[in-house]
């Protein structure tokens, strides 16, 4: 699976969303890059492009690194005007960005719903596809000791376990469907919202810990 080049963290304000992302920093041993997005429009006309361009730059020097921005709906919100152009020049920056580089960015906001949509397609960011029974304390609890590797291995295995249930899923209605009239109609039906449960991180869990020589 190809990693995402950054992740959107929402929700209101003293959740603990900057904890979160210093705390990826943290456990990845990476170079950790904050910017605010309000300082960045009140840059004088013209340098706000050139701020951005200059921070990523120095994000891909400083690789691997974490590029946080905080109160991203500042600059992320519905176009118009010099945020516009600020978030134009930044997504033109994520679609030049190669995995390779190991720049991971991290936006953050308490409005997601005025973040511009162009912002969440997946060459972008991504809003993480987990189920609301997902209890992470209680992953934290179950995975204290694991390294990266394993959380990551985790992760990975845990969205590969929900791809293909849909997948089955999928199959098996359009199968049923074959000799009925309602195939026509289920058609044109958008394919389910794909999320990871609780019962697919502890599968993953489960598989780690059958299998010692991985952790």
């Amino acid at each position: 699976m190809t990693p995402s080049r950054g992740v959107l963290l929402y929700g209101p304000p003293g959740c603990g969303k900057i904890l979160l992302a210093k705390a990826i920093d943290n456990e990845g041993q990476t170079n950790f890059i904050s910017i605010k997005g309000p300082h960045v429009l009140t840059i004088q006309s013209g340098g706000s492009e050139d701020h951005i361009r200059d921070v990523l730059d120095k994000a891909r020097q400083a690789a691997p690194c974490v590029l946080f921005f905080d109160e991203l709906d500042s600059i992320g919100k519905a176009r118009g005007g010099l945020a516009d152009r600020v978030m134009n020049h930044i997504l033109t920056e994520m679609d030049r960005m190669d995995p390779k580089e190991n720049v991971f960015i991290i936006g953050a906001t308490s409005r997601p719903n005025i973040i511009d949509s162009a912002v969440l397609e997946p060459a972008a960011l991504r809003k993480s596809p987990v189920a609301k029974d997902v209890d992470m304390n209680l992953l934290a609890s179950q995975t204290n000791g694991f390294t990266d590797a394993n959380l990551t291995e985790i992760c990975q295995r845990a969205s590969k376990l929900a791809i293909r249930e849909q997948v089955l899923k999928k199959n098996k209605c359009e199968e049923e469907q074959q000799h009925t009239r309602q195939i026509a109609m289920e058609s044109d039906k958008p394919d389910p919202v794909l999320e990871i449960r609780h019962d697919h991180f502890q599968e993953a869990i489960q598989f780690l810990l059958n299998h010692p020589y991985n952790i």
